[in-house]
């Protein structure tokens, strides 16, 4: 353990050291690149701001609406059938459209369930084995200009929803 603790702590200057001396030894400017990197990104962040916003809005507004309550109402009679823990739903709902929503609800049944029950492995899989979809894609696409995103979103979801059912199977499988 003392030696990953070591190396963790030598793995951010050394990056620094072997980029200066890369730098040095192909003749680049430096501080020029570093500088030029730094103006390319911000052009980035404001390019990509309205994405951002406008995802943030719309993801706010689909939790306020009450619509999340809904979907989880409707989904839960369903899926406890089939043997899935009634806490991971509302989870499972809105881990595409918003992580830190997300991970307040992981938090949710790992305090009221905790961490070792089957509620809370189960959530723990599904809190990191998928993606928040809706904000990755408006990131994405968003900085690269592609406003048709054709069958992305799609695609996305179905391997969030392979994501959860395996992380389901997986862990009941391995743990219970």
């Amino acid at each position: 353990m003392k030696i990953i603790e070591f190396i963790s702590k030598l793995i951010v200057p050394l990056m620094f050291i072997i980029t200066i001396i890369t730098g040095l030894t192909k003749k680049v400017n430096i501080y020029e690149s570093f500088t030029e990197g730094i103006k390319e990104s911000l052009q980035t962040a404001f390019n990509i701001f309205p994405n951002i916003a406008a995802i943030m809005i719309a993801i706010g507004l689909f939790r306020a609406s009450g619509l999340t309550d809904f979907l989880t109402g409707l989904l839960t009679p369903f899926l406890t059938s089939l043997n899935i823990p009634s806490e991971i739903i509302p989870l499972a709902v809105l881990k595409p459209m918003s992580g830190s929503g997300s991970l307040a609800i992981l938090n949710d049944i790992l305090k009221t369930a905790g961490a070792d029950s089957r509620a809370g492995i189960i959530a723990s899989v599904i809190a990191g084995s998928t993606e928040t979809t809706f904000y990755t894609v408006a990131v994405y696409f968003g900085a690269v200009g592609i406003k048709d995103t054709r069958h992305t979103v799609a695609c996305a979801l179905i391997a969030d929803l392979t994501c959860m059912i395996t992380g389901i199977i997986v862990s009941n499988l391995l743990i219970f």
